[in-house]
């Protein structure tokens, strides 16, 4: 089943993309405004924030650590039923955080399982969308990525109204049961191809079918289409064919295994030989990223940037009320105000990188500055109002995340932008899960956040100065600003949008 031209671009594409971007609306509106049941979980379980600060970061960190073994879930089994599965590993982890005696059970529940829920979801809907669209990917991708943002806008304050009125544990239940809609996202999602796992599977045939089939049953009976009458040299599977039918080299392994052993083992040895290969292949491809200066650069970069940047998303809230600024949490949290922040700041940062005359790299480099000098500001800032701008700077700031795929495009090329891109993705989701561990821990060593968000703003400003230095036109590096990727529009709209 391959994708015609005519199902590209519109069409039934325009409804994956709506499903995409509710579901990560789901799957994302709690981990994204976590700050605001932060507060709630260190008065319920008397704990050091540092060991509380665990749950926000795993929550934020694993899925983009674990990116790489996402996509290969969603390669094999495909976007609808990883969705799906995802849908019950987010409700279960959010309902089982309901009943979490502990803060290290909830690190389990909400961190880890919530987690790597998020991640399934982030692969899958970018997986799906990507196939239905070719000339309007960047207009799709930019739509589904702000469900994010969206989501947390819109949980910080759901939570916020759902605990005054139900209390923590039946906003989490609610939260839950709210996240198994999932699963009718998933629904929507029909794909284009057939997973690599449908295609080479077995299980529909016992033990003893097999060898009969093995035995009896020649090649081309393999190949009939399901109510055809005639013969042809090329006949086509139909799905349910495809999920009983043994993968025709697997036959060709099992009929010389039948004739002679050494003639299965010379096979066997082949096979080992050629996976050895692109396995060696594929780790010296990865070296000679890593080779790349400018690319040792960005990676640095990504990891100060998020183990400075990522600690206000969880303690902002805790940040208001520690100094009295407020009671609770606002009608319109903190947190609200940085999602909504990051995501205008994404469509513009995406808009101003495609100007001929402006260079993305300074540009990024910018906005860890800016974002760096905000967070040296949060420890002399005495009012609420204060907090609510500087939130919405250093939200709009952290929305140079669009900017990533871009320069990595112009630092390795779009042949290795895979591979750098999971690079990067672990470095950035390392850098989460230790910032606001650390930062809990300076403030349960200080009895103050002074001292953690000059730590925090001093990493970002030192990842920017890094990304300066090791980039500057003295270098003499191979890629130039002419070697930048040729992108083609087709409208305003996706210049707008390209945050892919």
């Amino acid at each position: 089943m391959s994708p015609s031209t005519e199902v590209l671009d519109g069409g039934w594409g325009w409804v994956i993309v709506v499903a995409s971007f509710m579901a990560q609306l789901l799957a994302y509106g709690s981990p994204q405004s976590v700050g605001v049941l932060y507060p709630e979980w260190l008065h319920a379980f008397q704990e050091g924030k540092g060991m509380t600060a665990w749950v926000g970061s795993l929550v934020a960190g694993v899925g983009l650590i674990a990116s790489p073994v996402c996509s290969v879930c969603v390669d094999n089994f495909g976007a609808r039923p990883v969705t799906i599965f995802s849908g019950v590993m987010v409700a279960g982890g959010l309902m089982l955080s309901a009943f979490a005696p502990n803060v290290q059970f909830l690190i389990f529940s909400y961190g880890i399982v919530v987690g790597l829920g998020c991640g399934l979801v982030y692969a899958a809907t970018l997986t799906i969308t990507c196939q239905y669209f070719d000339k309007r990917r960047g207009l799709a991708l930019g739509i589904v990525t702000t469900g994010t943002s969206v989501g947390a806008f819109i949980y910080a304050s759901a939570q916020n109204e759902l605990i005054v009125l139900f209390g923590l544990d039946g906003c989490l239940l609610i939260i839950g049961a709210v996240a198994l809609n999932l699963m009718v996202c998933a629904g929507f999602m029909r794909p284009l191809n057939m997973p690599g796992y449908y295609l080479k599977q077995k299980a529909a045939l016992e033990r003893n079918t097999e060898e009969q089939l093995f035995e009896k049953a020649p090649l081309d009976d393999l190949k009939i289409t399901a109510g055809s009458t005639s013969t042809t040299t090329e006949k086509t599977l139909t799905v349910k064919e495809l999920l009983i039918t043994v993968d025709s080299k697997d036959l060709a392994v099992q009929t010389e295994k039948k004739k002679g052993g050494l003639l299965a083992g010379l096979t066997i040895m082949k096979v080992i030989k050629k996976k050895q290969q692109a396995y060696c292949k594929y780790m010296h491809s990865m070296y000679e990223i890593l080779q790349d200066q400018a690319m040792v650069s960005f990676c640095i970069a990504i990891f100060l940037f998020s183990l400075g940047a990522f600690p206000p998303v969880l303690f902002i809230e805790d940040v208001a009320q520690t100094q009295g600024l407020i009671e609770e949490v606002s009608v319109i949290p903190l947190v609200s105000i940085g999602a909504i922040a990051t995501c205008v700041g994404k469509l513009a940062l995406g808009t101003l990188v495609d100007i001929r005359w402006i260079n993305g790299m300074y540009l990024y480099g910018f906005t860890m500055f800016a974002g760096g000098l905000a967070l040296l500001c949060i420890p002399s800032t005495k009012s609420y109002l204060g907090l609510q701008i500087l939130s919405a700077v250093l939200g709009f700031f952290s929305g140079n995340w669009s900017l990533t795929s871009y320069i990595t495009t112009k630092i390795v090329g779009l042949d290795r932008l895979t591979q750098a891109h999971g690079i990067l993705m672990f470095f950035g989701g390392f850098g989460i899960m230790l910032g606001p561990p650390v930062v809990g821990w300076f403030f349960d060593w200080t009895q103050s956040y002074d001292l953690a968000f000059y730590f925090s703003g001093g990493c970002v400003e030192l990842g920017a100065f890094i990304f300066f230095l090791l980039n500057l036109p003295c270098w003499n590096r191979k890629h130039s600003e002419n070697d930048r990727p040729d992108v083609h529009y087709t409208s305003n709209c996706e210049k707008v949008a390209s945050v892919a």
